[in-house]
């Protein structure tokens, strides 16, 4: 008998219970440190010193990969990974405070292998549970959110205080979200005129084909540029402008900071949207337009009608694939002086203290996940809809 659609993709699950099960019997769970820049001694769930969390934390993991490998059906493995993603975010915190010495110390606690192996293969059952049962997009977005919340709760409870990463961000608290508001602003100051810009550009490259062979033959080149360069072209002219008109450099204009960061990720951002908007225009049938016209549409009232909300999935798609690599290429943007996120990621290499760059890394990857969902249930909820 073949599976239904919620059976299917028992292999995956399968694959990702048995790399659980490995992370937890053989990876170090936790890793023991002098302070915070030495590495330190690792520690699998069952060599933890309060040897009876450890074994219980090991067979709740075991018990939900098991689930998680044998349940026929997508329903039951969904429950079953995040059980075990839970079970891990938890279960790190309180075996890290377990492991640590008594009284005054410098030592830390840090994440180890087992527990990132542990989260990504539970996370990856949850994810293709849901994919398997055809959830809506509603529903993944409220997953999506749900499942940060629960991390947030999880940090906010203070089950977390005692690892590494935490005494990280109780040492850089307000640094903390004074970069990560400057990290918003990156991506949004960049993302937004990349539309109000690379939209129409790209209508108009779907109209004339000249156009769109020479516009994005120049947005193509300037995607090659690696972007660190491109920060650090950006550089010299704005500093030449900010010396020839020092109002320029009153409003913020400099060689470094945000406005040469703002300018590379919007020259980034616009190959992706421009051509994702010729694609979704060049994807409407022509029948559809032609049958527009017969019935006497005008040429603004076809786009508004009839163009726009076919080719707006696939234009959304470009702008997701704009906003996530933007949320990431704004992590370099620290290099030049433009703070957000990436300031914990290139200090922390600075100091081989690599919970510091946890500090940074961590929230660019939650954002990323977040921006990747919500836009591709916008484009799927888009596809839906009726004509």
């Amino acid at each position: 008998m073949r599976e239904g659609p919620a059976a299917e993709g028992l292999g995956l699950a399968r694959l990702c219970a048995l790399a659980a099960l490995l992370a937890v019997t053989f990876a170090p769970f936790l890793a023991l440190q002098p302070n915070r820049i030495v590495s330190g001694e690792g520690f699998t769930l069952a060599g933890l010193p309060a040897s009876g969390l450890g074994l219980t934390l090991a067979a709740v993991l075991a018990a939900c990969a098991v689930v998680a490998a044998f349940a026929p059906h997508a329903a039951v493995r969904a429950p079953a990974g995040a059980a075990g993603a839970l079970t891990a975010l938890l279960g790190a915190g309180l075996a890290a405070t377990a492991l640590l010495p008594a009284g005054p110390s410098l030592a830390r606690v840090s994440l180890g292998s087992g527990f990132w192996l542990s989260i990504g293969a539970f996370g990856l059952i949850l994810a293709d549970a849901l994919a398997r049962l055809r959830s809506g997009p509603l529903v993944r977005i409220g997953f999506a959110f749900a499942a940060v919340g629960t991390v947030l709760a999880v940090l906010a409870a203070g089950v977390w205080d005692d690892l590494s990463i935490m005494r990280e961000y109780a040492a850089n608290r307000d640094s903390f979200w004074q970069n990560g508001a400057r990290h918003l602003v990156l991506v949004g100051g960049s993302l937004l005129p990349a539309l109000l810009l690379g939209i129409p550009l790209g209508y108009l490259c779907h109209r004339h084909a000249a156009a769109r062979s020479a516009v994005l033959a120049v947005l193509s080149i300037i995607q090659t540029v690696p972007s660190i360069a491109m920060f650090g072209l950006m550089m010299a002219p704005l500093a030449a402008l900010a010396a020839a008109y020092p109002a320029l450099g009153a409003a913020g204009i400099r060689g470094i900071g945000l406005a040469p960061a703002l300018v590379a990720l919007f020259l980034y951002a616009l190959l992706p949207v421009v051509a994702n908007t010729v694609a979704g225009f060049a994807a409407v049938p022509p029948a559809v337009t032609e049958a527009a016209r017969g019935m006497g549409m005008g040429p603004l009232r076809r786009l508004a009608l009839v163009e726009w909300p076919l080719a707006f999935p696939i234009i959304v798609t470009g702008v997701r694939v704009v906003l996530v690599q933007s949320i990431g290429l704004a992590a370099v943007a620290a290099l030049i002086g433009a703070g957000g996120f990436g300031t914990f990621v290139f200090r922390g290499m600075g100091q081989t203290a690599m919970d510091l760059v946890l500090l940074g890394a961590v929230p660019i990857v939650i954002l990323a996940f977040l921006a990747a969902v919500v836009l591709d249930a916008v484009a799927d909820r888009a596809r839906a809809r009726p004509a």
